[in-house]
């Protein structure tokens, strides 16, 4: 069946007049609502109002307009049902072959800090999603059904199909946009849940601004697929990679595949790490991931000086690796990355000349992200029967917040390594601990259930790369619970330590670091990574 006549009622009115100026142009009947109606008839096209079409006048100020038979048995007839099809006929109801909505702006209401609870339910719609979930339940067969839009980006699909297939749309572009509508509604109740859940249960004056708590009741998470993975962290299970539908700037699910083998779920997680890291880092950096860990970290006047200082730091561990680089990739540090074995290469951009170099590797995992400061609303990690979710890690060290607590004080260049190997240790796995020079990496120790472990590690990393750590710095995620850890450290050379404080011994480690002649400067911010 052709498409002869379209409900057009939305409240995002981007390029709706050019699209009901081409459904006019293609004999389309067109029927529309309020503003909709208003803006449609001020570009010229003819347009039924709603109400002139039902016979019924919009009352309660517009809250009943579209809730009509004559609306709802248009959508919800069943094309191949000649019952159904009579009893249009019996009662003089026309199908509505198209239907184009999207809802009042309830998320982006919310979202303003100053909205009233008045705001927040006058934006629900109701009228909108029913007709969507109507249209949608009846995209029908191959016979014919429903089409129904509601995002502004599927008008041309929508117009295109109408050409090739003689007025109508296949049932393949039906049923894509009935799926679209239910993803859409099924956000859209999610929204107004997470928000009703978030209120005091005590009568709020209306027109006062909503007091929320920031952990709602009930928190709805919608994720879109992005693709099905090889495996798991192991081949015996299975594993997809799923995004949020906006996506923030910079963040790895803005990933461009380049080139190389599919994605694992390990390649994702590790690529995401290496990225965390090197992408909040000011001077052109390089990031080598194992495992979840930074090996190697190091920033240079170029990708090239960046690479070879990371790789210095443990070239065992960095054997198949992740890296990723802050700037884009020239030919000289493409084939300095080729000659290595690694599973991920990650950059903001690559030259053409790189891009030729690395495609010689084909099975390497090539992959482009722009650059951005953009972050996750929330973290979540799964646990059996529930789901544990925080703020993510953003807190950034000011100048002023830093305590130095020694006799000695440090210099400018002890201070720069302090603060370099600080921000490595924020994504290193704890325990952890960071032994740094001169924009490198000198010694990483991870995830040990022991602090002075972690220390020890570092120290045994430094000397197997042949890497001397007298005069370094050294960073620790949390605090030094007791001294013999500042002992190790100080011991491989350290000569300046930034650590949170925060311990009951603290006068006592301090205590340690004057004795033992180094610097210590305490940041009041901690950085577990489980």
């Amino acid at each position: 069946m052709k498409i002869q006549t379209a409900l057009l009622s939305v409240s995002d009115k981007a390029g709706i007049v050019e699209f009901a100026r081409a459904l006019h142009a293609r004999q389309v009947r067109l029927l529309s609502t309020g503003g909709t109606a208003k803006l449609l008839a001020e570009a010229g096209l003819p347009v039924t109002e709603v109400a002139t079409h039902t016979g019924s006048p919009e009352i309660l100020d517009g809250r009943v307009k579209t809730l009509h038979p004559r609306i709802h048995a248009g959508l919800l007839a069943r094309r191949d049902d000649d019952g159904h099809m009579k009893t249009l006929s019996d009662h003089d109801i026309d199908r509505i072959d198209l239907l184009v909505v999207n809802l009042y702006p309830f998320t982006q209401t919310v979202a303003n800090a100053a909205c009233t609870l008045e705001d927040a339910i006058e934006n629900i719609d109701i009228g909108g999603p029913a007709m969507l979930r109507a249209a949608a339940k009846n995209h029908g067969t191959a016979q014919g059904g429903v089409t129904v839009v509601t995002d502004p980006t599927d008008y041309n699909k929508v117009l295109l199909e109408m050409d090739q297939n003689h007025g109508q749309t296949s049932y393949g572009l039906r049923l894509a946009l009935a799926l679209k509508v239910f993803t859409h509604t099924a956000a859209y109740d999610g929204a107004i849940a997470s928000f009703l859940s978030s209120l005091e249960h005590t009568e709020p004056d209306p027109k006062a601004v909503a007091q929320r708590d920031p952990w709602p009741q009930v928190l709805s998470l919608q994720l879109h697929r992005n693709q099905t993975l090889r495996y798991g962290e192991n081949p015996q299970q299975s594993a997809a990679f799923y995004k949020d539908p906006v996506v923030g700037v910079g963040l790895l699910a803005n990933l461009r595949q380049v080139q190389g083998k599919g994605l694992s779920y390990n390649n994702i997680a590790d690529a995401n790490a290496a990225w965390e890291c090197v992408r909040h880092m000011d001077r052109t950096a390089c990031v080598i991931i194992k495992h979840a860990n930074p090996c190697g970290v190091a920033v240079g006047d170029n990708t090239l000086e960046a690479y070879q200082k990371a790789f210095k730091t443990d070239p065992t561990s960095a054997f198949g690796g992740i890296i990723a680089f802050n700037r884009p990739l020239d030919a000289a540090t493409a084939q300095a990355v080729s000659e290595q074995f690694l599973e991920v290469l990650i950059a903001p951009g690559f030259d053409g000349a790189a891009l030729s170099i690395l495609a010689q590797k084909k099975n390497v995992r090539v992959l482009e992200i722009p650059l951005g400061t953009g972050d996750n609303q929330f973290e979540v990690c799964r646990v059996g029967g529930g789901w544990l979710v925080q703020t993510p890690d953003t807190g950034l060290l000011a100048p002023e917040g830093l305590q130095v607590v020694t006799s000695l004080q440090p210099t400018e260049q002890q201070m720069n390594d302090m603060l370099f190997a600080w921000h490595v240790a924020k994504y290193v796995k704890s325990n952890a601990i960071v032994f740094a020079a001169d924009g490198m990496t000198m010694g990483v120790g991870a995830g040990q259930m022991s602090r002075v472990d972690s220390a020890r590690i570092a120290s045994i990393k430094a000397q197997n790369a042949g890497l001397s750590l007298q005069g370094s710095a050294v960073a620790s995620d949390a605090f030094f619970p007791f001294r013999d850890g500042l002992d190790v450290v100080v011991d491989a050379g350290a000569t300046c330590v930034i650590q949170p404080g925060g311990s009951v011994r603290d006068e006592e480690v301090i205590s340690a670091a004057n004795e033992r002649g180094v610097v210590m400067v305490l940041t009041g911010m901690r950085h577990f990574r489980h």
